[in-house]
């Protein structure tokens, strides 16, 4: 393994996350930061030449659908509950000065 988390990098890490670590936590971090490499140098130890590049682990299938007007134009009938109107459309009281 060529990165070794030493002791400064994991202060250094603490600073940046703004964390106050015990002795404890900072050798628990160091432990754990050092597990998370071995486990990426695994990870370059695979043949992925032959692997065709993909943005998302499971297919992604368009799930959009098309717009279609279910209601129809029920304009006049909403508009006749509003208290006030004008030009087919709801009038309000001004609230921006």
């Amino acid at each position: 393994m060529a990165n070794k988390i030493n002791d400064e990098t994991i202060e250094y890490v603490g600073i940046l996350a703004k964390l106050e670590l015990s002795l404890e936590e900072k050798e628990q971090a160091k432990k754990d930061m050092n597990s998370m490499l071995d486990y990426i140098d695994k990870l370059n130890e695979l043949d992925t030449d032959h692997i065709e590049p993909m943005s998302h682990v499971f297919s992604i299938h368009n799930v959009f659908r098309e717009d279609q007007v279910e209601n129809g134009d029920e304009r006049e009938q909403i508009l006749a509950n509003a208290p006030k109107q004008k030009d087919s459309m709801f009038k309000v009281p001004k609230t921006v000065e």
